[in-house]
């Protein structure tokens, strides 16, 4: 494994020659398509709790479909299936963006990464002390600063642990990139075990390149867990003296 990586550690960690790819490639899939969704899921998840209904049934139905079909038919439906389309083609716009392996990508990624967040997002709001809105709304807060002061910050500080998990799985999903021609680790790792035919070796090298991301993943969302988080552990009592009553040893005399 040594010796593989000393000849393709470049291809594996951010370029073959030609282009980006490797580690690069997939961290670049990972933050675009995690801050992408994040952004966009928190308008999303306030609709779909508002009181409008027609509002929050197209939001459900939308997050619906993208968390119930596999994110590998999503992205061949936008890598490949959207460019079939003659409106897509023949408007210029569209036909360069969808000719473009990296934006169909991170197109699909985002889209379903979004779909999860929202969701997690809408647990987390629904699941917010009664208290804290009603303590709003008698100093007269208004819905806009409500939500925004009061019910996102600790929704969003709930969701850590949630959102942890979301990330690694996103993680995952960077995998299908390699469909559509993106040179992010697994695709070097096919191309590399294309060349010397070690497959134990160049897949379990990849592996260990996951392994390492995901544990920094871990480590930096534990860390905002214990700092964000940290008035939901449970304290020790500390017993209280009170040094104007002199203590009584055992056996004395009063």
């Amino acid at each position: 494994m040594i010796d593989l990586f000393q000849t393709y550690w470049q291809s594996f960690l951010w370029t073959d020659g030609q282009q980006w790819s490797g580690v690069i490639v997939t961290l670049m899939l990972l933050i675009v398509s995690t801050i992408g969704g994040f952004t966009l899921s928190i308008p999303l998840a306030l609709g779909r709790v508002s009181s409008s209904r027609s509002l929050s049934a197209v939001i459900w139905l939308y997050t619906y479909t993208f968390r119930t079909t596999p994110l590998y038919v999503q992205l061949l439906i936008i890598y490949s299936g959207l460019y079939s389309l003659a409106f897509i083609q023949d408007t210029p716009v569209l036909n360069s963006f969808f000719r473009d392996a990296y934006c169909c990508t991170l197109f699909a990624f985002v889209l379903n990464e979004c779909a999860y967040m929202t969701e997690i997002l809408v647990g987390s709001i629904r699941a917010s002390s009664r208290g804290e809105v009603e303590a709003g709304r008698a100093f007269g807060l208004s819905a806009t600063v409500l939500n925004l002061k009061v019910i996102l910050p600790s929704a969003l500080r709930r969701a850590l642990p949630a959102y942890s998990n979301e990330v690694i799985f996103m993680l995952h999903g960077t995998t299908l990139a390699f469909t559509a021609t993106v040179p992010d680790i697994l695709k070097v790792a096919r191309d590399v075990n294309a060349e010397t035919y070690a497959t134990f070796t160049t897949y379990g090298l990849a592996s260990l390149l996951y392994l390492m991301i995901s544990f920094c993943i871990i480590v930096s969302f534990n860390r905002a867990e214990n700092r964000w988080l940290k008035y939901l552990k449970p304290r020790k009592a500390k017993q209280a003296i009170d040094h104007s009553v002199p203590l009584i040893k055992e056996g004395s005399l009063v």
